[in-house]
């Protein structure tokens, strides 16, 4: 049974797709573990755009960074030991990456050079983190995802603020992923992936959270919410992978799905204008569909931490 009205479908286009000269069909130990054994000549996730423009997305099983220009072309930035997952610019225009098999990295896009930031918590590892959000503040939160889910509700979204200290926020979470602030940043919004959900964690006065709750449930697809954006007027947008991508508004009402032209795995989204860019990771396509509604801009200060 459905309680909201249909909502109007937007159909996305192939903005790009991922040369084949660079694609590397082999397998990998990411493979080996989240794609059961399979080749992977690519996994796109992560866009983000810079300040020039440029769209910047990463390819987590060959731990490489790609600039992908307005017209299409690809340029790779970086390539290092790694399995960068979500990233994000910072106002000083470092890119920020979630790192699932070495924690939260900066790479400095004009030289390519990735430095380690947070590796361990209290001198444990993450279970591999995977996707993040800058506060006005300058604070960061991201998620914690490893291989949790159902079977083992034990992800955890952490903040580490621009003064340096790294909380905690929960610690139950079945499989977190995408991660977003509201419009007044009351609320940490969590893609709860293997939950099929969308979960809204509100924050306290004193920075600490009560009454986590259940925002938004989805049903279907081939795993469930992965990256988010927020709009201008508050609205949410979710890529749901299987399906495509969907925009509730600030009540959790459906208002659009993008229907994407090619494959099933959209995994992640980042608005440029009222235009929304995403990633179907098994492609290896970058798509684009118009909005009724611009991005919400997310750069904080620079940290002079």
């Amino acid at each position: 049974m459905n309680l909201f009205a249909p909502p109007a479908v937007i159909r996305a286009e192939i903005f790009s797709r991922m040369p084949d000269e660079l694609r590397r069909p082999k397998r990998t130990q990411w493979g080996d573990f989240n794609k059961a054994g399979q080749p992977v000549d690519c996994f796109l996730e992560g866009p983000s755009f810079d300040a020039d423009g440029h769209l910047v997305v990463t390819d987590i099983p060959h731990g490489r960074i790609f600039k992908v220009s307005s017209s299409g072309a690809w340029t790779q930035v970086t390539e290092y030991d790694g399995w960068p997952n979500g990233l994000k610019f910072h106002a000083d225009g470092r890119a920020f990456i979630t790192d699932y098999k070495r924690g939260i990295m900066t790479l400095d896009m004009a030289s390519g050079k990735v430095t380690p930031l947070i590796e361990t918590i209290r001198s444990e590892s993450f279970k591999g983190v995977n996707d993040l959000h800058f506060a006005a503040n300058g604070d960061l939160y991201f998620t914690d995802q490893g291989q949790t889910g159902l079977h083992d509700p034990t992800g955890r979204v952490y903040r580490y603020t621009a003064a340096g200290q790294l909380t905690c926020l929960v610690n139950t979470i079945p499989s977190p992923n995408g991660i977003v602030l509201d419009l007044h940043e009351r609320v940490v919004y969590v893609a709860v992936t293997r939950g099929n959900a969308v979960w809204r964690i509100p924050l306290m006065i004193d920075g600490g959270v009560s009454k986590v709750g259940l925002a938004i449930q989805l049903s279907g697809g081939l795993g469930g919410p992965d990256g988010m954006a927020l709009d201008a007027e508050g609205g949410l947008v979710v890529a749901h992978i299987g399906l495509g991508v969907w925009r509730f508004d600030r009540l959790g009402r459906p208002t659009h799905f993008i229907e994407p032209p090619v494959g099933q795995f959209v995994t992640n989204i980042a608005f440029r204008g009222k235009q929304l860019y995403m990633t179907e990771s098994e492609t290896g396509h970058i798509l684009v569909a118009d909005m009724p509604f611009a991005g919400k801009p997310m750069f904080g200060p620079v940290s002079r931490s």
